[in-house]
């Protein structure tokens, strides 16, 4: 049984001022019965009690779980939100069936289940609002599993009318009922505690009982082993089952609550157990065989025997850290996500091409290298800060918010308007602010320096995912330099440009090809735009994308008002400004509400359908059925990812090799924050995506680059 989360699995929920939850696995709604109205009733349970309670509808195959859940899986859980003078009592849980997954077994549900809750009404109820009535609010949580499993939640509101009627759904309240295990009267139940087992033994069982055999649910968790049959015997109207204790028992009771079962009817008893807690057999305890125990202790051995290299070996590791690092953020220069920035200072060397001007040239350069640095190091210690405060992070984590990605939609679009000549930054910014970028134009090449690594953050150029996993591990201080390493490698080229005259002497002296050269440099910017809206649209939906495109119009036709002159830039900006205003408040929340995951199946033939949706322990159960394994850790912001999977990942002749093989393709979508996924790349000591990975049954995992080729990707097919 494995845990999905992720974009693929993700926790579902509801907002509030809903009686119904719908997700891919579990239709979801809470329900009333109250067909007496809603009158003081005590802790009795009669008639006029009001009844409340979740009603859960399984896709096929799916199931959520009884209180003692068995080998696996957790039971529902419901918070209550009621007024005072209102309490819920327990839920009455219907009697479950096992469900065996290999060779383990769960108690759980599948189908359609009723969790009822009576409501205990006292004098102090006072109901609400001019019609009378009693509001609930109802917070759920449940799994669903397959052979995944998802968490999902919603949360619920009802509202039941005080003086009416509410019988609405009364056959569902009344057909539950039927599934409520009933009492056993004028019988005695015992439990005797064996070494390895269970001798359970019902005394006055009803004689249509006699003879049959019943299944035997404890309410007690961790007690017996689930998917054992019991041995079970009767002799007149006394009832005998032996069942084998768990081996990974952590209770010892002083009885035990059960549910006996016959086709659709079931009993409730409690058992005593002989002799008490202290008829329990101690609680195992782990044990370590002999061999592992040697095994450790030579591993042992050879740590304390490396112990005086260690620092040597760290020393290594750290400059071949920062060469890397180094390597990698020079190599983010050739990624199409940092050209649009280096196109624009491309326009600023020609503005500045005299031997007059060598000076500027080297300043703006000093510039640009402190707000690149800068940038990378105040990025990789928030990221830092974070992972120490327990948050589960990795690089390229700010784009997993869509708040920031639409943010930076809106940056890229009023760049890419002003190269196109729409309005000039002079006339939307103060003056004095103005003034002092045109008379210092180091603050433009600083700035431009903090938009490149802005832009350059989603992207793990080759040689930065070892260096980047390997910063986690050590000390804030040295980490920092790993990332100020990148930020090195990364502005290098444009300092060699502005300290080296000949790159300036060797551009075109400026002419009216700069205006159309601007303006050609505005196309790269909106192209990115496109793509950032369609990384948001991967996260929050098309809502979400479409939000976002309203607020961007409204943006620009605000801009273009500020190149207006007269009474017209003051109504139209007026009515642009209250457009943007009215979009973002009422369309704003679209941005960052999460889109429900898409869940693409394994079995098709065409290349999106070949990838199934990566999980914890996925892996683990493939090698274990002997599969070879290929995971893409990925995200839909990451430029890099992209390119592989239109381009390597998509080619015919390696999908056919991956068929001859018959590697299941697992993709780990890392668009949307997963916890999960982070703690699967730290165990390949990367915190980045792109990452690709080879699994074998009896081998290391074997990570590829993250540019990858087809022959790469062949040559690691070809070692399985």
């Amino acid at each position: 049984m494995t845990l999905a989360t992720g974009q693929n699995h993700s926790i579902s929920m509801a907002s509030a001022g809903t009686s119904v939850v719908t997700t891919e696995r579990v239709r979801a709604e809470l329900m009333a019965h109250a067909p007496q109205g809603v009158a003081v009733s005590g802790d009795k349970i009669d008639a006029n009690t009001v009844w409340v309670g979740l009603q859960l509808a399984h896709q096929p195959h799916w199931h959520t779980y009884w209180k003692n859940s068995g080998d696996s899986g957790a039971p529902t859980t419901l918070e209550w939100t009621l007024p005072v003078g209102v309490m819920a009592g327990d839920i009455a849980w219907p009697t479950p069936q096992k469900i065996r997954i290999s060779t383990l077994a769960n108690y759980g549900y599948e189908g359609t289940v009723l969790l009822a809750v009576p409501l205990i009404i006292t004098p102090d109820f006072k109901p609400a609002g001019l019609n009378k009535a009693l509001n609930i609010q109802l917070k759920a949580q449940w799994l669903a599993c397959k052979q995944e499993c998802v968490p999902e939640e919603g949360e619920f509101a009802l509202t039941i009318p005080v003086q009416s009627s509410t019988a609405i759904n009364a056959a569902a309240f009344n057909a539950v009922k039927s599934k409520w295990p009933q009492p056993l009267p004028n019988t005695v139940s015992k439990v005797e505690v064996q070494s390895k087992s269970l001798l359970l033994t019902v005394t006055g069982l009803p004689a249509t009982l006699q003879g049959k055999s019943l299944e035997a649910f404890p309410e007690v968790s961790e007690l017996i082993e689930t998917a054992a049959t019991p041995t079970q015997s009767w002799q007149g109207n006394v009832w005998t089952a032996n069942i084998p204790l768990s081996a990974l028992r952590s209770n010892s009771p002083a009885s035990v609550a059960w549910v006996l079962k016959v086709g659709d009817q079931s009993w409730h008893t409690v058992a005593s157990v002989t002799g008490g807690e202290a008829a329990w057999p101690k609680v195992a305890t782990t044990s370590v065989s002999p061999a592992l125990t040697a095994a450790l202790e030579s591993n042992k051995s050879a740590a304390n025997a490396v112990a005086t290299t260690s620092t040597a070996g760290s020393d290594v590791g750290m400059w071949a850290s920062i060469v890397g690092a180094f390597l990698g953020g020079l190599i983010l220069n050739l990624m199409p996500c940092v050209f649009p920035v280096l196109a624009i200072k491309v326009v600023s060397f020609s503005q500045h091409s005299s031997h007059s001007e060598v000076r500027l040239h080297r300043q703006s350069g000093i510039a640009y290298l402190v707000g690149v640095v800068l940038s990378f190091v105040l990025l990789g210690g928030l990221m830092l800060a974070l992972r120490a405060a327990g948050e589960q992070l990795g690089w390229g984590f700010q784009l997993q918010s869509p708040a920031v990605v639409a943010a930076l939609a809106v940056l890229f679009t009023v760049i890419g308007l002003n190269l196109a000549g729409l309005f000039e930054f002079g006339s939307v910014l103060p003056s004095n602010i103005a003034s002092a970028r045109a008379k210092h134009p180091m603050v433009d090449s600083f700035l431009s320096g903090i938009l490149a690594v802005a832009v350059a953050s989603p992207c793990t150029a080759p040689f930065m995912g070892a260096s980047l996993g390997f910063a986690l591990g050590l000390p804030a201080l040295q980490a920092l330099l790993i990332f100020a390493a990148i930020g090195v490698g990364m502005a290098l080229p444009f300092v060699l440009a502005s300290f080296i005259p000949a790159v300036a002497r060797a551009l075109p002296r400026p002419g009216a090809w700069m205006d159309t050269f601007k303006k050609f440099m505005a196309y790269p910017m909106f192209a990115t735009v496109v793509w950032l809206v369609w990384v948001l649209g991967q996260q929050s939906g098309i809502d979400g994308a479409g939000a976002l495109l309203l607020i961007l119009l409204a943006l620009s036709m605000l801009l273009w008002t500020v190149t207006l002159q007269g009474s017209a830039r003051l109504w139209l900006g007026l009515f642009s400004l209250l457009a943007l205003v009215y979009s973002f408040i009422s369309f704003g929340p679209q941005i960052t509400k999460m889109a429900e995951p898409v869940v693409t199946t394994a079995g098709g033939t065409n290349t999106a359908e070949r990838w199934q949706a990566w999980a914890p322990g996925r892996v683990d159960q493939l090698l274990a059925e002997g599969k070879p394994v290929f995971v893409d850790f990925t995200a839909a912001w990451c430029v890099t990812c992209q390119y592989n999977k239109k381009t390597t990942l998509a080619n015919a002749e390696l999908l056919a090799n991956f068929d001859a093989k018959k590697v299941t393709m697992l993709r780990a979508d890392w668009t949307r924050r997963d916890p999960a996924i982070t703690a699967a790349l730290a165990k390949l000591g990367r915190n980045g995506v792109p990452v690709y990975v080879f699994y074998a049954q009896g081998k290391a995992p074997v990570v590829l680059s993250e540019v990858i080729t087809v022959d790469d990707v062949n040559k690691a097919l070809a070692s399985l």
